[in-house]
């Protein structure tokens, strides 16, 4: 596991599901801790995902080359072990925290991650930090939904000269279509549950190379892909 900072694991553990028994919204733990006479930095608890904007910001593969020019590997467990690990001991005290976590359960819990999405949407709906909204929109909060649809949920990312495409979305959204500008291409993506529809619009623009699911494809101008969905 990523380690928050050396000695995080050996902070004193606290019963966060008995502290949402009795205050209901946790995120400013630091402070009801405090109106008791503790403090946060003794417990393993988190305010919001600082490990796992780790695997929010690079890929698994960017990660990993990090990683070993620092002198350590990164097995694929340790993803996993990470995200579960911190997901149990953050109160999300900032709105951007769902996106993270929507983000980096996308892959391994649909449901959890739907569940994140919907938090971080209600941020201003429902002015979930009590009275924040008011003084200022969480516009971070905002433009990492659409992050989400866009990029997450699309597996959606530039890299080796190839734009790369990856689709599992939620359960709960049944079909996901946008547009974006690649190459000097404008191109239209289209998916479901069962498949992946990339369209170029006609240009003068020079072929790119689309990678589905690992498999690379040449997208010309007015060309249409369609790969079936594992």
């Amino acid at each position: 596991m990523i380690s928050q900072f050396a000695g995080y694991e050996r902070l004193a553990p606290l019963d966060l599901d008995a502290y949402r028994d009795r205050y209901g919204n946790i995120g400013r733990l630091d402070l009801i801790l405090e109106a008791e006479g503790d403090a946060a930095n003794r417990y393993q608890v988190a305010k919001q995902a600082d490990v796992l904007m780790l695997f929010y910001l690079l890929s698994a593969e960017e990660l990993r080359e990090v990683l070993h020019g620092l002198g350590y590997e990164l097995e694929p467990e340790t993803i996993r072990r990470s995200v579960e690990y911190y997901a149990a001991r953050a109160v999300h005290g900032s709105t951007l925290s769902a996106v993270v976590h929507a983000w980096v359960t996308a892959r391994v819990d649909r449901r959890a991650s739907w569940e994140q999405f919907r938090r971080a949407l209600a941020a201003d709906v429902a002015d979930t930090q009590g009275g924040t909204t008011a003084t200022g929109i969480h516009l971070g909060a905002m433009a990492g939904t659409v992050d989400l649809l866009q990029r997450c949920y699309t597996g959606l990312e530039v890299r080796g000269d190839a734009l790369w495409l990856n689709p599992v979305l939620p359960e709960q959204i049944s079909r996901l279509g946008f547009a974006l500008a690649y190459r000097d291409h404008w191109v239209a993506l289209d998916v479901d549950h069962d498949r992946l529809l990339v369209s170029a619009m006609p240009s003068q623009a020079r072929s790119a190379t689309v990678v589905i699911g690992g498999e690379r494809h040449r997208l010309r101008p007015g060309q249409r892909i369609e790969v079936a969905l594992a």
